[in-house]
């Protein structure tokens, strides 16, 4: 009986591992998808991605915000 139970707990811990992983791993691809998809856009608009921001390449201190205008 204690080997089974042992066993059991070792399945339940591997369980829970798995799910912090995916957990964990989720959220690091959602952002990097979602990095990735505004620098398409700002290359997209004409702009250069810096900083976080999407800056015009006519001024380079102008940011561009709204992609679906381009402006």
């Amino acid at each position: 009986m204690k080997e089974a139970a042992g066993e059991a707990n070792m399945t339940v811990i591997t369980i829970v591992l798995i799910a912090i992983v995916l957990g964990v791993g989720t959220v690091i691809i959602s952002n990097l998808m979602n990095s990735t998809s505004e620098r398409s856009n700002c290359s997209s608009c004409g702009g250069s991605w810096r900083g976080g921001k999407c800056y015009t390449t006519e001024n380079s201190t102008k940011t561009i915000t709204n992609f679906t205008t381009c402006q």
